[in-house]
C-alpha cells in the first residue's frame, strides 16, 4: 500500500492537533474533526491554540491543502481510511480514566460507517478499552468485516512533540487483524524507510535516512499497556530522584552528581534523573491514576505507584517549606515567581506543580508577581489577577523589589538571567530554586542567597541530629 492516506482525526487538543499536523507533514490528507465550532473557525483561520514548537509552521504548510479543519464527524469518517481518536480521557473521582468522551465518538462513527474503515486509539486509555469500542460499533448495527479497531499510542513530550512524532524512539502498532496492520505501517511508512528525512523541509531532529525509527507489532492490548506503563515508569524515575534528593540535601551531596553517576548507567539512563518539585501537566498525574486503577480492577497490588503519588505530592510541600525557612514569615512578603506552566516549553498549566505552590503562597497572605514565557493567559484562567496576583512580561519585573525569586520551571531563558542585574533588582538576593538551573557556588560568590533541591550550599555541613544517628 503506497501513496497518500486518507485520515480522519477526530479531537484537536494537545494529541490530536499535533497528530494531524505530522500526519500531514509526512504526505497523507488529513482532516482533523472537533465539535467545538469556535476552535475550528480558529484552527481554519490560521490560529493555533496551543504553544508548541514546528507546529503553527506545519499548519500554515498544509493548511487547506493536505490538512483540513471541521466539525462534521460524519463526512470525515466517510472520506477516511484511517479514523484516529484522539479525545480526552480525564481523570474520573474514583482515579480511572474518564472514557464517555471515547465512547461517544466511537457511537457516532459507527453510525457513519458506509465502508471498511480502521479506528486507531491515539488517546491514552487502559487496557481492555479496544474491546469496549468494538463492542460500541457493533451495538451500532456495524458488521465485523467492515472495521478493525487498533491501538497507535503516541509517546509526545509537551514542548517537543513535533519532533518526538516526527523523529520517534519507537512506533507502537497495535492490530488484531493484517488488514488493519497493513494500513498502519503505510500510514508511517514515510518514517520507517527515511522517505521523509530526505525531504528539503523536514522538520530537524535526532531520526535520519540511515536511522529510521522501529517499528513494534503487538496486540491491542500490549500497547495499550505500553502507553500506561512508560508514563507510570518515568513518573517513577522522577520521584526516585526526587527522594534520592530529599536524601542529598540532608546528608550534604550534590544530586546533580548523583544523578549523573546513575545515569552513566546503561541500564538506567540519564533522562528523568532532574530532581525537583514534581511532575505536573497532563499526562503523568492521570496516567498513573488510572494505570494504578486498572491494576486493582485485575486483582493487581500496584501499591508502588501510591507511593509513587505521594511523594509527588510531597515534593511540593517540601520546597514549599524552604521557601518558608527562606523567609520565616509570609504575610505581607513580596515574592517573584519565574515559571507557571508545569514545565518550560509549554503554555500547559494543567496539575502545575508551579501553580499550586503560588496558590500556597497566596493563602499565606504573599503578594506574587509572575512571570512565564507562554502560560500567563492559562494561568489567568485558574488564578485571576488581582491585589495580591500581578502577571508581568519580563523575568526582571517579577523580581522587582521581591524579597525572593523562586524559579518554578525551566525556561531557557531562566538559565540565561543576567546575574548581576537580578541581584541590584531584588529587595534581598534571595533565589529559590526548584529546578537546580544554577551552581550554587558560583551563586553564593554574586552574592545571593541560594537554594536548590537536593544540593548542599557552600558552607554546608552535616546537620548534628543527622551525624549523630551514625557510628563509626
Amino acid at each position: 500500500m503506497k501513496g497518500p492516506i486518507s485520515i480522519a482525526v477526530v479531537g484537536s487538543g494537545y494529541v490530536g492537533l499535533v497528530a494531524a499536523a505530522c500526519f500531514a507533514e509526512i504526505g497523507h490528507r488529513v482532516i482533523c474533526v472537533d465539535n467545538d465550532e469556535e476552535k475550528v473557525s480558529t484552527l481554519q483561520n490560521g490560529g493555533i491554540p496551543i504553544h508548541e514548537e514546528y507546529l503553527p509552521e506545519l499548519i500554515q504548510r498544509h493548511r487547506g491543502d493536505r490538512l483540513q479543519f471541521t466539525s462534521d464527524l460524519r463526512a470525515a469518517t466517510q472520506a477516511a481510511q484511517a479514523i484516529f481518536i484522539a479525545v480526552g480521557t480525564p481523570q474520573s473521582s474514583s482515579g480511572s480514566a474518564d472514557l464517555s468522551y471515547v465512547d461517544a465518538v466511537a457511537s457516532e462513527i459507527a453510525r457513519s460507517i458506509d465502508g471498511y474503515k480502521v479506528l486507531v486509539e491515539k488517546s491514552t486509555v487502559p487496557v481492555y478499552t479496544n474491546e469496549w469500542i468494538r463492542r460500541v460499533i457493533e451495538r451500532n448495527g456495524v458488521p465485523k468485516e467492515l472495521f478493525d479497531v487498533t491501538s497507535n499510542p503516541e509517546f509526545l513530550r509537551e514542548g517537543t512533540a513535533v519532533v518526538d512524532f516526527l523523529h520517534p524512539d519507537r512506533i507502537v502498532l497495535g492490530a488484531a487483524t493484517e488488514r488493519a496492520s497493513d494500513l498502519l505501517q503505510a500510514i508511517y511508512r514515510p518514517l520507517t524507510v527515511g522517505e521523509y528525512y530526505g525531504a528539503e523541509n523536514a522538520v530537524p531532529g535526532p531520526r535520519g535516512q540511515n536511522d529510521t525509527p522501529p517499528v513494534l507489532l503487538t496486540s491491542t492490548k500490549a500497547a495499550e499497556i505500553i502507553k500506561h506503563a512508560s508514563n507510570a515508569f518515568l513518573a517513577t524515575k522522577i520521584s526516585f530522584i526526587n527522594v534520592v534528593a530529599n536524601v542529598c540535601e540532608a546528608a550534604g551531596a550534590d544530586v546533580e552528581e548523583v544523578a549523573r553517576g546513575l545515569g552513566m548507567d546503561t541500564r538506567i539512563g540519564p533522562k528523568f534523573l532532574r530532581a525537583g518539585i514534581g511532575y505536573g501537566g497532563s499526562c503523568f498525574p492521570k496516567d498513573v491514576a488510572a494505570f494504578r486503577h486498572v491494576a486493582e480492577q485485575v486483582g493487581v497490588d500496584f501499591t508502588l505507584l501510591r507511593e509513587v503519588e505521594k511523594i509527588n505530592e510531597e515534593q511540593k510541600q517540601r520546597f514549599f517549606r524552604k521557601v518558608r525557612s527562606a523567609l520565616w514569615t509570609f504575610r505581607g512578603k513580596k515574592i517573584g515567581v519565574l515559571g507557571l506552566a508545569f514545565k518550560g516549553g509549554t503554555d500547559d498549566v494543567r496539575e502545575s506543580p508551579a501553580l499550586d505552590i503560588v496558590q500556597q503562597l497566596l493563602k499565606e497572605g504573599c503578594i506574587v508577581t509572575a512571570y512565564d514565557p507562554a502560560a500567563e493567559e492559562r494561568s489567568k484562567e485558574l488564578i485571576p489577577p488581582g491585589p495580591q496576583m500581578r502577571y508581568v512580561s519580563d523575568p526582571y519585573d517579577a523580581a522587582q523589589d521581591a524579597d525572593a525569586l523562586l524559579i518554578l520551571n525551566d525556561w531557557q531563558e531562566f538559565l540565561e538571567l543576567d546575574l548581576e542585574r537580578l541581584h541590584y533588582t531584588l529587595r534581598y538576593p534571595i533565589l529559590i530554586d526548584g529546578r537546580n538551573l544554577y551552581d550554587p557556588g558560583r551563586m553564593a560568590q554574586m552574592g545571593f542567597t541560594y537554594l536548590s533541591v537536593g544540593r548542599p550550599g557552600p558552607m554546608h555541613a552535616l546537620d548534628p541530629a543527622i551525624s549523630s544517628r551514625f557510628t563509626l
